[in-house]
């Protein structure tokens, strides 16, 4: 019973076994390398309030731009191209050939054109969302039966009209759902370009900790990153919980 009502908070749930599976592990190498969860949350505590409250949000509005002009774009692409077989069929094959590509091997490329600076980052995460989005915004229009477009334009509703109440729907779940597994490759490899040319970035602290060889400053870092990553997925749960009522229903429903 306990565990029952334990488990419906379902964040402090997931973070009470990883304290336990932390502890365990500092207690097991009894090593500096993996220090006390109590002393790193501290730390974290009192670094949030000065310098690595910077590097989170330096990280967040990187990724943030990034969402919103993949959005932007993969859904507009997305849309086109399910709803044009013509176009799809000339399209496709050059996403097929540039989706499996590691986007991370762009990034030399991207600071070589784009400078240093935040652009060359921001593009590189948009380009790793941006495939996401646009292949799942794609193949979920195409997964649409005719019959349903049939039946929608049997009852006299025009252009704007399908698209808001038989396509966006149908599209955007599933859209969140890519959205959430973008967002983790997203975050690492940000940490990654974050170690070049740059001064600011959550992956820039972390690994500059590391190399001062401070790694209660280094777990701090990375458990910023755990908090970064959480507030995304809740900010994606919260526009589910907005835009897409009847999912909520639903459940309630099979409950």
């Amino acid at each position: 019973m306990i565990f029952k009502k334990i488990t419906k908070y379902k964040t402090i749930y997931g973070s009470l076994i990883i304290l336990i599976f932390w502890y365990a592990l500092h207690f097991i190498f009894k090593s500096t390398i993996i220090p006390s969860p109590h002393i790193t949350i501290y730390e974290f505590f009192i670094l949030i309030k000065g310098k690595l409250l910077i590097h989170i949000l330096v990280s967040l509005f990187r990724i943030l731009i990034a969402v919103i002009i993949s959005l932007i774009i993969g859904m507009s692409v997305g849309l086109f191209l399910g709803l044009n077989k013509k176009y799809d069929k000339y399209i496709s094959p050059m996403i097929y050939l540039l989706y499996p590509i590691p986007k991370i091997a762009f990034l030399p490329i991207l600071m070589i054109i784009f400078g240093l600076g935040n652009t060359s980052k921001i593009i590189l995460i948009t380009i790793i969302i941006l495939f996401q989005i646009l292949v799942t915004t794609r193949d979920s229009v195409k997964g649409l039966s005719k019959e349903l477009f049939y039946s929608i334009k049997s009852l006299g509703a025009n252009k704007i009209q399908i698209y808001r109440h038989l396509i966006i729907p149908a599209v955007f779940p599933k859209l969140l759902t890519s959205l959430r597994i973008s967002i983790g490759t997203s975050i690492a490899v940000l940490f990654f370009a974050e170690n070049f040319a740059t001064r600011y970035g959550i992956g820039y602290f972390i690994m500059d900790s590391w190399a001062r060889v401070d790694y209660i400053q280094m777990f701090a870092g990375i458990l910023a990153i755990s908090f970064l990553g959480l507030l995304i997925f809740k900010l994606i749960d919260l526009l589910e919980d907005k835009l897409c009522k009847w999912i909520k229903l639903e459940k309630l429903e099979q409950k």
